[in-house]
């Protein structure tokens, strides 16, 4: 039996409660990272391999174990190529080239502005190029989102690039569904809206949500963030993204109030609440692909460059955000959005993609495998927590739950404070034995131990928020 190792904040069949889900950032600070990594991991999934999660850490160190325990490491990204992920990518690229077992990249992508101009990703060229040659040491290609990542990569001479879109769009193989299931929108439709915070403050999409609401009495908006979650959960409102009150996930928002605000944790939930809606639209590019992977129609504001190439690639009906009106309805997007190259050339995108993963040595469940009939029961099998909901109740209900996690870690605090204070007092009692042997005045050493145990204690006794 082949061992897959896929990069991913948790397995699909990781049934964790909203508290822990956050605490832990399962999400990896976007919930959409999760609507490719479970994609992946059911088409890797064959009677021949069996797939595990990573948890999204990259440990240098544990290069030898994996080297050991698996046959592959497969890894799937998104806007990877940006200076805010340079560390990542760093710590990435040095584990890659510890590994002895093949390397597969999964959709990585470049992320600039729609204009396409790589001047911003300059800087960080010879990190992007050293992993990139990591990457070909122990694969035959690398897959890309798209047209500009494909062209940014080629002109710095990497030629075994190919364009294979994101796994997330392959998650039923070949076949994908949209249909318009009514020939306008009217004010009882229900339409599912979504954005990042650049985009609804820096790019005006507040205006046109603001409208929406106004015009659609079912309007639901539906986050991505791990500060959107928390402000929905805790009404956590600390963070800088947090105080951003043009966003409906704030607490003062009044999509907030009226209860028309969720975000997701688990692809299942995200996808089957989505069916029931009429239209999607907004310029989180996985929040409408949750959408049309529900069969229902959607249309991508572009933002930049990782929105714009996809849709592009897919042939997903997009407009630019900069060039749509603030007034904008959303019933003129249904009205022009036409499905037929979506979902009419799919087929010859997917094998496009299988064939990308054939070259690399990998199986898909489509074409090895049983379609997914297995990993699609075992997951309905499971009960996942519904999407997360704005905090407005004060019912004994809605506070057991939070109240009840927050003592489990107090209690888990406590032991681990506890583990610490006997630690430190074996230090000192150490240290003073060490003193007294080397004829050193105590008191310095006991400074010295307080150094090297002190911060450590200081920093498990400081208040979580």
């Amino acid at each position: 039996m082949k061992r897959i190792l896929l990069r991913s904040g948790k397995g699909p069949f990781d049934v964790i409660p909203v508290e822990e889900a956050l605490h832990r950032d399962v999400i990896a600070t976007n919930s959409g990272n999760l609507i490719f990594s479970d994609a992946a991991h059911k088409i890797l999934t064959t009677p021949n391999v069996e797939v595990f999660s990573n948890g999204m850490r990259t440990d240098v160190g544990a290069a030898g174990r994996i080297n050991e325990e698996y046959d592959a490491f497969v890894v799937p990204l998104a806007n990877a190529f940006r200076p805010s992920f340079e560390a990542a990518l760093q710590r990435l690229t040095r584990l890659i080239g510890k590994l002895k077992i093949p390397v597969v990249v999964l959709g990585v992508g470049a992320q600039t502005g729609v204009t396409y101009d790589p001047a911003r990703l300059k800087p960080m060229e010879p990190t992007v190029r050293a992993f990139c040659s990591a990457v070909l040491e122990h694969s035959a290609t690398i897959g890309v989102r798209g047209e500009f990542t494909e062209k940014y990569l080629n002109d710095m001479g990497f030629k075994d690039v190919e364009v294979i879109g994101c796994p997330s769009m392959f998650l039923y193989g070949d076949q994908l569904t949209v249909e318009k299931r009514a020939a306008a929108l009217t004010a009882d439709s229900r339409v599912a809206v979504n954005g990042s915070h650049t985009a609804v403050r820096g790019g005006g999409l507040h205006k046109i949500i603001t409208r929406a609401h106004a015009q659609y009495p079912n309007l639901r908006y539906i986050g991505q963030n791990l500060t959107d979650a928390k402000q929905l959960h805790w009404r956590d409102v600390d963070s800088p993204a947090g105080r951003i009150t043009e966003m409906p996930t704030h607490p003062d928002h009044p999509m907030y109030r009226e209860d028309k605000v969720r975000v997701y944790i688990d692809p299942l939930t995200w996808i089957d609440d989505l069916r029931d809606f009429d239209y999607s639209f907004g310029s989180r590019i996985h929040g409408n692909i949750a959408a049309l992977l529900a069969g229902t129609p959607a249309t991508v504001l572009a933002f930049d460059s990782r929105t714009l190439e996809l849709c592009r690639y897919f042939e997903i009906p997009h407009r630019l955000l900069s060039e749509v009106p603030a007034d904008l309805d959303p019933a003129d997007l249904y009205e022009e959005a036409d499905f037929g190259p979506l979902t009419g050339n799919h087929k010859e995108r997917f094998d496009r993609f299988a064939a990308f993963l054939d070259k690399n040595g990998l199986e898909n469940t489509f074409t090895h495998g049983d379609g997914g009939e297995a990993f699609d029961k075992k997951l309905r099998s499971l009960t996942f927590p519904a999407g997360v909901r704005p905090w407005n109740d004060v019912d004994l209900a809605s506070l057991t739950s939070r109240f009840g996690w927050l003592q489990q870690r107090v209690a888990e605090l406590d032991s681990a404070n506890a583990q610490l204070r006997r630690e430190l007092t074996k230090s000192k009692v150490s240290a003073k034995a060490a003193a007294a042997k080397a004829a050193l005045p105590t008191p310095s050493i006991y400074r010295r131990a307080r150094r090297v145990v002190g911060g450590p204690l200081r920093r498990a006794l400081k208040p979580t928020k």
